[in-house]
C-alpha cells in the first residue's frame, strides 16, 4: 500500500459573515490551486457563510461563538499541522473570505516561497482601498520593528504562504487581529526569512465611518497586546 501524500497547497481561508464574498473566493481559489485542501475557518459567523462552504465542498472549520482571528485560524491550522511533518509537506496559504476573484492573485505568493526568495511570503496590496488615518496600521509597522527590525509595508496583511517548516513555529497563532504581527515576529525569530510580494488584491474594506473606527480600536488593542506579549 502506498504511503499517504500531502496535497501540494493547504489554503485555511478566515470568514466572519462573509457569505456574500466567499463563493467568488472560494472558487477562485479552486482555479488558481487545483487540488488543493482549502478549509475555512468560520468565527462563529450569524449569516449563512457556513452554509456557502459545505455547498461548495471545502473543509469547514466553525467556532460555535466568536473567538477572534487567531483563534478560529488556530483551531482550522491544528487540523492540517501534521501534514508540515510529512515528508513532502505542502505550501501553506493563508487568506481572508472576502477576497473574492481576486484571490486568483495568490499563486504569486506560493512562488515566491518556492523560488526560496522568502519562507513566509506577505502580499502588499498594489492599491490601497478605504482604511482610516493609518494609525492602527502604522502601530503596527513600529511594534514588528521594534521586536525584530524588520521594516514592511503590509504589516497586518492577512494574506500570506509559508513553507511547511514555518508552520509549527507560528501556530497557534496570537489572539484576534494580533496574529499577523505575531506571526511575523515569531516566525524572525526562529531564523525564517520573510518577504513581500505586491499583488493586485481586492477585499471589503473598512472606511472613515464609526463602524471602521470601532474596527480598527480593537485592531491597535490587539496590536499593542501582542507587542507586549513578545517581548
Amino acid at each position: 500500500m502506498d504511503a499517504p501524500t500531502a496535497p501540494e497547497i493547504v489554503a485555511i481561508v478566515t470568514a466572519y459573515n462573509e457569505a456574500d464574498r466567499l463563493p467568488a473566493t472560494l472558487a477562485s481559489l479552486d482555479r488558481a490551486f487545483p487540488g488543493a485542501r482549502v478549509l475555512v475557518a468560520d468565527d462563529g459567523s450569524a449569516d449563512a457563510t457556513q452554509h456557502v462552504v459545505l455547498q461548495h465542498g471545502a473543509e469547514l472549520v466553525r467556532s460555535p461563538r466568536t473567538i477572534g482571528k487567531g483563534g478560529v485560524a488556530t483551531l482550522a491550522a491544528q487540523r492540517v499541522l501534521s501534514l508540515a511533518l510529512m515528508p513532502d509537506p505542502p505550501v501553506f496559504v493563508l487568506c481572508d473570505g472576502d477576497l473574492g476573484e481576486s484571490a486568483l492573485q495568490l499563486p504569486g505568493l506560493v512562488e515566491a516561497v518556492r523560488r526560496g526568495e522568502c519562507d513566509l511570503a506577505v502580499a502588499v496590496f498594489a492599491k490601497k482601498v478605504g482604511g482610516g488615518f493609518g494609525l492602527a496600521v502604522g502601530y503596527a509597522h513600529k511594534a514588528i520593528k521594534r521586536l525584530v527590525g524588520l521594516d514592511l509595508q503590509a504589516p497586518i496583511s492577512g494574506q500570506r504562504a509559508m513553507r511547511a517548516e514555518v508552520l509549527p513555529v507560528v501556530v497557534p497563532f496570537a489572539p484576534r487581529f494580533g496574529m499577523e504581527i505575531g506571526m511575523t515576529v515569531d516566525a524572525t525569530r526562529a531564523g525564517f526569512k520573510v518577504g513581500e510580494v505586491e499583488l493586485d488584491l481586492a477585499h471589503r474594506a473598512t472606511g472613515r465611518t464609526w463602524r471602521g473606527f470601532v474596527h480598527r480600536a480593537r485592531q491597535l488593542k490587539d496590536f499593542i497586546l501582542v507587542e507586549l506579549s513578545r517581548r
